[in-house]
Order: structure tokens, then sequence, then C-alpha cells
């Protein structure tokens, strides 16, 4: 606090510099935020991501935080990309030589150390004061946050139809195959074509991004350790080989971090939503839904948001098998987009 006081002269500022930083390559096209973290502290990520979306997704700009991607060769980026490392004490060597390939192809670097993770109170505190100083070079206001109401109106609406019906709305069916369905809008089924098969229709959507967008999981599935494996390998893969961002994020609760940016961010974002069925569901007290049926509500109205905008987004449904669904979904990745050998982690 007292490194960022306001009687500090700006260019001696941490929080001033990194703002400036962030917000300044974000508006010469280098928006996308790659951290990076040593194990200890690993998930300081996911607290950051949730801070620079929320705050900056808004007003069809934004900072894109890429949290959880592991750091690759520098043939697997395109130019749109800053990279920030967040360390305690000295960088291990295999990070460090990657951190040097990436600066000496061109791409910026920002290395932040720790003493040790007691440290984390002053990160915190630099991360949000530099947020707020990104948000002004952006011209947003970094302290609204527009977008995450809707969803939740969406939400209440789908709800209302289903004590009054029964059931949630179908949505548009684009493709079917391998025990998966793949949903979308109207829209959407017309550009990517009908009666197609599931490989071809998500080819054909994943297809539709290009350089200096990002391509975002958002998964309404259970978070295990077997589900995370298989995500980012599809991640990876698709980083890879489209050399775009990759995203992920577990639903509901990325509502309150990346769904900001989602909606009110650039329209650089490409989304599979992923759902499945509930294994198991619980009566909500009071309520003549259950929590499956809430969950799947708050899917659908989070779609309705994205495709008010006109974004580029499909539902992919797992069925009742998720791991079989997830393993899928990665092999028609992968059949749909081989990567070039030599560009790989």
């Amino acid at each position: 606090m007292h490194a960022c006081a306001h009687q500090v002269p700006t260019a001696d500022n941490p929080a001033a510099r990194l703002g400036a930083i962030l917000g300044t390559l974000a508006l010469a096209g280098r928006d996308k935020l790659t951290l990076s973290a040593s194990p200890e502290i690993s998930s300081v990520g996911l607290w950051i991501e949730q801070l620079i979306a929320e705050s900056t997704g808004k007003e069809g700009k934004g900072i894109i935080p890429i949290a959880g991607e592991t750091l690759g060769a520098p043939s697997v980026y395109g130019d749109d990309r800053l990279f920030v490392h967040i360390s305690v004490g000295s960088i291990d060597a295999d990070t460090e030589s990657k951190l040097s390939a990436l600066e000496a192809a061109g791409h910026p670097v920002v290395r932040r150390t720790l003493h040790d993770t007691l440290d984390l109170g002053e990160e915190f505190y630099l991360w949000e004061l530099a947020t707020a100083v990104a948000g002004k070079v952006l011209g947003i206001d970094p302290f609204d946050q527009p977008n995450v109401q809707e969803s939740k109106d969406n939400t209440k609406h789908f709800l209302e139809v289903y004590k009054k019906e029964g059931e949630l709305p179908d949505q548009e069916l684009g493709a079917e195959g391998h025990g998966l369905k793949a949903y979308c809008d109207a829209e959407t089924r017309d550009q990517l074509g009908a009666g197609v098969s599931l490989d071809a229709f998500i080819t054909a959507h994943l297809s539709r991004a290009h350089a200096g967008d990002y391509v975002a999981l958002l998964d309404y599935i259970q978070e295990t350790s077997e589900h995370e494996q298989v995500i980012q390998a599809i991640r990876t893969h698709l980083r890879d080989a489209l050399h775009v961002a990759t995203t992920t994020g577990y639903g509901p609760r990325f509502l309150h971090s990346t769904g900001q940016l989602h909606k009110g961010g650039p329209a650089s974002g490409v989304f599979i939503q992923v759902t499945a069925d509930n294994a198991v569901d619980v009566p909500l007290p009071g309520e003549p839904f259950t929590f499956g049926v809430l969950k799947q509500a708050q899917a659908l109205g989070d779609f309705q948001s994205l495709s008010s905008r006109h974004r580029r987004a499909i539902r992919v449904h797992l069925g009742e098998d998720v791991s079989a669904g997830l393993k899928t979904l990665l092999e028609i990745v992968r059949s749909g987009f081989p990567v070039a050998q030599g560009t790989t982690r």
C-alpha cells in the first residue's frame, strides 16, 4: 500500500506500471493476458482471472485473462499475447527458459516475484489497483458489472417457464452423433449447415475462430480431476492447432467472473457450452424444481445472453457418461484440427 500510495511518483508505482502495461498493450491488440505461476500458488491465476474479466469486460472492450493454459513454444501463439508469471522466489529453470524464448520471439513478458506465499496479500492489492488503472486506460468503469444480472434474469425467466409447463424449452438441435448432441440458435444452425454430422458441425463451429479470437469452454459439469484432465487436453490442442487463446470455467460460478467478459467484452470469443445429464439430482425445498433443473436453467440463461449478442456459441450435451462424452469431444477436436509436428508444447 505504501509502494502504491498517491504520493509515490507514477513511474515508481508498481501497480500503476502494471496497469499501464495491461491497458496499453490491450489497446495495441495484445489483450490476451496469459497468466502462469509457481505451483504452490497456481490458483492465483483464477483469482486474477475473475478480477480482470469482470472489471474490464464491458462496452465491447476488455482484457481476456488466460489462466491455467500451460506455457508453450512461441510458435503456438499469435501476436495478441501478454505473458505475466508470478513466482515464489526464483523462477524454475524450465519456466524461465520458456519465458525467455517468448521474449526472444517478441512477446512482452512481465515477471512478478514474491518472497514467500505470505506476499500474496501484497499481490492481491497490487492487481486490484492495477486493474483500476487498466480500466482507466481502456476508457471503461472497472467497478461496474452490467451483464451479470442479465444472466440471472434469464435464469428466472426459464424457471418461470418450468413452473408453468413442467419442462424447460428446447434449443435448436444442430447435430448429433456418438451419443452427443449439439444445440445452437437458429442463426448458428443456418451458418453451420443443417443435417451435417456432429463432427462436421463442431469442426465448422471452431473453424470460425480466427487470429485474435479465443475459444472458451463453459463447463456445466462436475469439476473432477478426470474431467479437468480431458478439458485441459482439449484446450491445449485447440491452442496448438488454431493458434488462438483458450479459456475454461465451471458453471455457474464463472458467470460472476469471465461471464461478464463473454457478454460485455469484445466479440472475439468462440464458445462451447458443455452440459450433461444429472447422475444424481436433489430437490430444492420450497421450489417445484430440482437443483438439476436450476443448473440447466442457468446454462440456458447464459446461452441466451450470448445468443442475443450474436456471439459464436454452441452447446454440446454429453449425455449420461460425462467422461466418455468429454473424450469423444477431444477426439473430434483432434481429428478436425491436426497439429503440425513440432508446434506442440
